[in-house]
């Protein structure tokens, strides 16, 4: 079973409340829970596959993992202070898809305010050594089938409505100085 994660060393996160971060731990939570939720459910053995019960919870459990996962990448890829993005393959391979890093930010962060809930992914095609800034739309739909998600900026309104009201742009400028960069390099393994 899944176990949630303790992002609390967030907290105190220039740009972003407590408030609106213990709110979006709860929320977290929730995926965490219903995530073991389902699992149980479907070994279980209670619904017979092909059932209208078992296909739904089967459709279901993506939405919930999805939720799991991928706030768990982005509060892993955030910091306190954020860090710089330093030199090395991450960068190098930023520039060599944007031209430059303000260009990759510039992309990624219209991405993130285009209308609509989701979120922004930089991905990385490994076969390829490709970079993909993407929209995930909701939790299930829109992933680069095998690309690893490298960095994971929140757009749903959970994340900024709180302290941003509808400034969706301000919060993903909070967003950008709260990147923990050496874990978003790390990813790229």
């Amino acid at each position: 079973m899944y176990t949630q994660k303790d992002y609390s060393y967030l907290l105190g996160t220039p740009g972003f409340s407590d408030t609106l971060l213990n709110n979006h731990f709860k929320l977290y939570a929730g995926y965490v829970n219903a995530t073991n939720t389902l699992i149980d459910k479907l070994r279980a053995g209670t619904y017979a596959a092909g059932t209208p019960e078992y296909n739904e919870l089967t459709r279901r459990f993506g939405w919930e993992y999805n939720g799991m996962r991928l706030h768990e990448l982005y509060f892993g890829n955030m910091k306190n202070g954020g860090t710089p993005l330093g030199d090395g393959s991450l960068k190098t391979a930023i520039e060599s898809t944007w031209g430059s890093l303000e260009n990759w930010q510039k992309d990624f962060l219209s991405i993130g305010g285009m209308r609509g809930i989701g979120w922004v992914v930089l991905s990385w095609d490994r076969d390829q050594n490709a970079l993909f800034n993407v929209w995930i739309n909701e939790h299930d739909t829109g992933h680069l089938a095998g690309a690893t998600p490298l960095l994971v900026m929140d757009v749903f309104e959970h994340a900024f409505i709180t302290d941003y009201a509808l400034s969706r742009a301000d919060y993903m400028s909070a967003f950008m100085n709260a990147i923990d960069w050496s874990v978003a390099d790390a990813r790229l393994i």
